[in-house]
């Protein structure tokens, strides 16, 4: 299995039912034959969009949902510190799911926490979403990602540890994929 799918392949029990806030300009255009999507991401999200200023509600909202897939993102990276990646998969997308089998992504996990040794400690986590169009590496959709500055034990320099989350076509987030990369790899 390709390492870019691994990272798709972990999906949490858990669904975060924060919805998409709406963006201030207009949302991007629906697909002809695809079911209801979600509003675009804010433009300060999207990669090539111009920044654009978020009214007062639209930051509240945001910052929320931020809030609440932090939270959720800190309930997977602690399962899989608990040594239950499998669990993840259990619950995940059927986008996923389809990326890699149970067994394969929980032995990537073990193999890749195990190579980083014990966690040492955990760094406060950055937010970034994602739209990602119909032939690219990963499925078509909105992804939101928490990355973590983490240190463990054997590791010098703090690795990038990412939880993704993908809004599924029923309008909920769900745990889309985990990572976790040394510097320079």
């Amino acid at each position: 299995m390709k390492r870019s799918l691994m990272v798709l392949s972990l999906l949490l029990p858990f669904t975060a039912g924060a919805q998409q806030p709406q963006p201030a300009a207009q949302p991007a255009p629906r697909p002809a034959a695809a079911p209801a999507t979600p509003a675009a991401a804010p433009a300060a999200a999207r990669p090539g969009t111009p920044t654009q200023q978020l009214t007062p509600a639209q930051q509240a909202q945001l910052d929320k949902q931020n809030a609440e897939m932090s939270a959720a993102a800190l309930q997977a990276v602690r399962l899989v510190d608990g040594g239950q990646a499998a669990q993840l998969w259990d619950g995940a997308s059927s986008v996923a799911r389809k990326a890699v089998a149970r067994d394969a992504f929980a032995k990537q996990v073990a193999a890749d926490r195990a190579r980083l040794g014990a966690l040492v400690g955990r760094g406060q986590p950055s937010i970034s979403r994602v739209r990602f169009n119909a032939g690219a590496a990963v499925p078509e959709g909105l992804y939101l990602n928490v990355t973590y500055p983490t240190r463990f034990e054997k590791s010098a320099q703090p690795v990038r540890e990412l939880v993704s989350f993908r809004l599924d076509e029923d309008r909920v987030w769900r745990l889309a994929g985990y990572s976790v990369r040394a510097p320079g790899t």
